[in-house]
């Protein structure tokens, strides 16, 4: 929550200890009863049977050992809930994440991507602890679904290895184009058996996602593959053979390798972790906001990303995140609030000390097919078409997000995005700002019975020779400033007056300001008086600011009041 009634019945702003107090703290507080731990009980454990295998798969696609997934869904997870500023959040690895991880792993090392990933603590901890959470918000939407849809296609492309069973003759590129180009070599090496495995997992977890939806598909599906390859003896790549299985235990903390050059080294990724960070932790908190009628808070939902993924890099893990697919399923099957995501890790935990001898036979075939199916899901069809239909500015935006996150960086996309979304929303908001000379209503208006409460109609206003009024409209800043000083410069010397009316303008920037500023100079020098009318408060002091006052204009109340001013000092002779 953001604000709180107070004794009068008003809506009262939230005090710091309110806006940074976690979801748990105020369940508690309302009261938790037995009947909601078991509640929690089984949707904790509906989510940890999803996450465990998730979360190898996502460790694996990082370019990561699968175990760092599962440090990541218990250490992040379980302190993601505690803290978070949602009652429903589900943290640990997220599949958004693999792009950068990969990349981060590849450039800098294992020890890069712990550095990179305990700084991005740090700063998320800062951009929550400054109030800064809310901001996220202001990210344009094309962005957001450029930039998710251009990972889903990275995530799907980096599975294609594992899900044919290729052989290649060197190293992954972790680069799109590079990656795309060693896959198309080797594509005669297709082995058809793990081809067999990547495309029954999809179909069982499509299948039962229709018919039964309330069935774990994924752990469904990743226990088949695994019985199939072993009953079957086929020949595919499992984790056991890649990475020797899985440890039955957590690792004992320890600090990354710290050094200033090091750091140095790692601040691109470090940004591009915290960023994504805090959009994929807000979205999922929003989205749950949207299920379940409730709000989180965004700046403790943020101190909580920090504190996260801080521990998580104490502990080997990945970054963390809250993840939208896994707080939906935690909704779905009947949450109370955050002790069933404190719950699902533990119950991970508790996987991976019975489980982690069988993992080893889990055939990454499998695995792929499970990330295909996220990715799939991850992109954002139905609203790239929407977005495409509706606005070719969206579109443009949209578009140039999702390519360059594709080919160049998602750092790079969410800055060109947001520019060029920030650009586009200057070109709508300045399409709203209008200036036009004011008419008195003529006699069929006042005839007009819709017009009968309009000001009676006077011929001598309406033919004024020496009095001009124009009305601005609509927010008025710099995307429109030239274009109103534009239609004003163009105003004829025969005017004595010039009446500006402001009723209709909510906000003034200093460049508008100016703009007008400049107006006023240039007909004081024509010996024009200026009146300026209905200026709210905060518009008449943006004005006073940049000197349009006495004696080079004069503020009235309204059009009326100003042009009786007006006429009153026409009348007046001029002292020689």
């Amino acid at each position: 929550m953001t604000s709180s009634a107070s004794p009068s019945g008003r809506s009262a702003p939230a005090t710091t200890l309110e806006l940074f107090t976690p979801k748990l703290i105020t369940v508690l507080r309302e009261g938790y009863h037995l009947r909601d731990l078991r509640a929690d009980v089984i949707s904790g454990l509906t989510v940890a049977i999803v996450a465990l295998p998730l979360s190898m798969a996502i460790a694996i696609a990082s370019g990561a050992t699968p175990e760092r997934g599962l440090f990541t869904a218990i250490i992040g997870g379980f302190l993601i809930c505690a803290l978070s500023g949602s009652r429903f959040q589900i943290g640990g690895p997220a599949a958004a994440f693999t792009v950068v991880v990969a990349t981060s792993i590849a450039n800098h090392g294992l020890d890069g991507m712990f550095l990179a990933t305990f700084m991005a603590g740090f700063f998320l901890l800062a951009i929550g602890l400054l109030r800064l959470g809310s901001y996220i918000k202001f990210i344009p939407y094309p962005v957001t679904v450029g930039f998710i849809s251009g990972i889903a296609v990275i995530l799907f492309a980096g599975q294609i290895h594992d899900l044919l069973g290729l052989t290649l003759a060197g190293r992954e590129p972790p680069d799109f184009m590079p990656k795309i180009e060693a896959l198309a070599g080797a594509i005669g090496t297709i082995n058809t058996a793990a081809a067999a495995v990547s495309l029954g997992t999809i179909l069982i977890i499509v299948g039962l996602r229709r018919v039964l939806p309330n069935w774990p598909g994924i752990l469904i599906a990743v226990v088949a593959s695994a019985l199939a390859a072993y009953v079957l003896h086929l020949p595919v790549e499992t984790i056991g053979t890649r990475f020797g299985g899985i440890p039955g235990s957590l690792p004992a903390p320890h600090l990354p390798a710290l050094s200033l050059a090091k750091m140095q080294e790692v601040l691109p990724d470090a940004i591009t972790f915290t960023l994504l960070g805090a959009i994929e932790s807000l979205l999922s908190a929003m989205v749950a906001d949207g299920m379940t009628g409730r709000r989180h808070r965004s700046n403790m939902e943020l101190v909580a990303q920090g504190v996260a993924n801080v521990a998580s890099s104490l502990f080997g893990g990945l970054p963390a995140t809250g993840t939208i697919a896994r707080t939906a399923t935690n909704i779905r099957a009947g949450a109370r609030g955050p002790v069933s995501g404190m719950l699902h890790s533990v119950f991970v935990v508790l996987f991976m000390l019975v489980a982690a001898p069988l993992a080893s036979y889990i055939p990454l075939a499998g695995l792929a097919g499970v990330l295909v199916v996220v990715a799939w899901n991850m992109a954002e069809k139905h609203e790239i078409v929407a977005l495409v239909r509706t606005s070719w500015g969206d579109a443009v935006v949209l578009l140039a997000t999702l390519g360059l996150t594709v080919f160049r960086s998602l750092s790079e996309a969410i800055v060109v995005g947001f520019a060029l979304g920030a650009l586009l929303f200057i070109h709508r908001m300045s399409q709203t700002t209008g200036i036009e000379e004011h008419v008195p209503p003529s006699v069929e208006d006042r005839a007009d019975g819709a017009n009968g409460d309009r000001a009676p109609y006077d011929s001598a206003r309406a033919t004024d020779p020496d009095v001009v009024v124009y009305r601005i409209s609509g927010a008025f800043f710099f995307g429109a400033a030239g274009t109103v000083s534009g239609v004003l410069d163009r105003i004829a010397d025969r005017h004595r007056a010039l009446i500006l009316d402001f009723a209709a303008v909510p906000f003034i920037d200093t460049t508008a300001a100016n703009a007008i500023a400049a107006v006023v100079r240039k007909a004081h020098r024509h010996k024009v008086a200026v009146y300026v009318s209905g200026a709210a408060p905060m518009v008449k002091r943006a004005l006073v600011s940049r000197g349009i006052d006495a004696p080079l204009t004069e503020y009235q109340t309204s059009i009326d009041a100003a042009w009786t001013q007006a006429h009153a000092a026409l009348r007046v002779p001029a002292v020689s």
